[in-house]
């Protein structure tokens, strides 16, 4: 595929900035829907609310810096993993510390396996019906927690109107993804915020709007760091398999964008942004924010746009460097109404659901019963797992709940076993019959 700037180009500086408010424009909406979901399962007072979202706008474009000048150095996005948020809000429970100190030892540990070459090797473990299963139950598995922002007690109206406006929400935002084009599909998830606050607002006068008053108009917000290490071994048994699918989450990002620019040295990207990825991770944990990961909606944008050039994601990285020292501004655009973001989380995992479906219905193996039955008893057991009442949940072991009452963890384990172990020996068969 021919691009107008290829990977090394430098638009003109008034490209550079459009492009650059592009790629911010897709940032923005996941930082505020994953920070304002993960700030809300922890205590804390508005202020902390906007302390968290600050955090996360600092450490999102430090890593996007970094990952362009000395990471894999291709025009990828990066933002808050969908995959940790699993983890997190089935760890609801733990220690907010036990939480951090599991992503810190995650980071970690997937720093080590890439900078080592040893992920090259785990990575053979994650076949296409593995991978297609761990897309699709994170989305499944968040569904509580998405339920729970739509009709939940917090909420300020009643719950019938919340899922009205919510199933007439979304049904408008696939009708727009349906017809719009270019860089309006590209950032429809920022309109669609801004359009669905605007509304429910409107809708519903009742609602005030979530403004922190007294607040600086410029801060700084190195506070409260978790220096507070506590190691929970269910805890991070749980995360290191969130962080299993993150590796490959992130994997697939880079894969798939070097695929469409071909660019050189893959094998050498590949190892420095993982490498970060994990080191990034490690520094999130300190900070007491959710780690990151890689986006792999970047393909589609450079397409839409014919713009492969990697210096295009750094005044993106700048303007959210800036933004996170700037605590009224975030106030405001983070005033989403839990409603609007339960429905937005929605339209991001029916794409989640998308990607895995695509990935098992690949047309050149095509689709057979056990393919069905690997995926199967996985996706029905995070499922299960995930609605287990409160109560249920605390007759469990206090060591073990962070995995059994994971249904995310749960469902992976799952899978590797129906994969590598119940059904190793058929496909070992299936590939003596073709040999034959």
């Amino acid at each position: 595929m021919k691009f107008k700037y290829n990977l090394n180009d430098i638009p003109p500086f008034p490209e550079l900035v459009l492009f650059g408010l592009q790629w911010l424009a897709i940032a923005v909406p996941t930082i505020i829907i994953i920070g304002n979901v993960v700030s809300g399962l922890q205590p804390g007072d508005p202020f902390f609310r906007i302390n968290y979202l600050q955090k996360l706008f600092f450490l999102t474009a430090v890593i996007l810096l970094a990952q362009i000048t000395l990471g894999h150095r291709l025009p990828l996005i990066t933002g808050p993993a969908a995959v940790l948020l699993a983890g997190i809000t089935a760890s609801q429970g733990t220690s907010t510390a036990s939480i951090y100190t599991a992503i810190i030892t995650g980071g970690l540990a997937l720093f080590i396996l890439s900078a080592t070459g040893l992920f090259s090797r785990l990575k053979n473990s994650f076949t296409p019906r593995v991978v297609a299963t761990i897309l699709i139950l994170i989305a499944l598995t968040l569904t509580p927690l998405i339920l729970n922002l739509i009709v939940g007690p917090g909420t300020s109206t009643t719950p019938l109107a919340n899922l009205l406006f919510a199933l007439s929400f979304v049904i408008l935002m696939f009708v727009a993804n349906r017809f719009l084009r270019g860089i309006w599909k590209s950032t429809l998830i920022i309109w669609a915020i801004i359009a669905g606050t605007l509304a429910y607002y409107a809708l519903f006068p009742e609602t005030h709007l979530v403004y922190t008053q007294n607040l600086n108009p410029v801060s700084l917000f190195f506070k409260d760091l978790n220096y507070n290490l506590t190691f929970e071994p269910g805890v991070i048994i749980s995360f290191m398999i969130c962080f299993l699918a993150l590796s490959i989450n992130d994997l697939g990002s880079i894969q798939s964008l070097g695929e469409l620019i071909q660019p050189d040295n893959m094998p050498q990207r590949i190892t420095r942004g993982i490498s970060i990825t994990g080191l990034a991770n490690v520094l999130s944990g300190f900070m007491g924010v959710i780690g990151p990961v890689n986006f792999s909606l970047s393909p589609g944008v450079i397409a839409s746009t014919s713009c492969a050039s990697r210096f295009t994601l750094i005044p993106a990285g700048i303007f959210l460097l800036a933004l996170s020292f700037f605590p009224s501004v975030i106030s405001i655009i983070g005033s989403v109404p839990s409603v609007v973001t339960g429905t937005v989380l929605i339209y991001i995992m029916c794409s989640q659901i998308s990607a895995g479906l695509m990935l098992a219905f690949n047309p050149t193996t095509g689709f057979k019963f056990d393919n069905g039955l690997v995926m199967g008893l996985p996706l029905m057991l995070g499922i299960v797992i995930s609605f287990l009442p409160g109560d249920v949940l605390n007759t469990f072991p206090p060591a073990l709940r962070p995995v059994m009452g994971n249904g995310f963890v749960v469902g992976v384990l799952s899978v590797l076993i129906m994969e590598h172990i119940i059904f190793k020996e058929q496909k070992n068969t299936d590939k003596k019959a073709l040999t034959q």
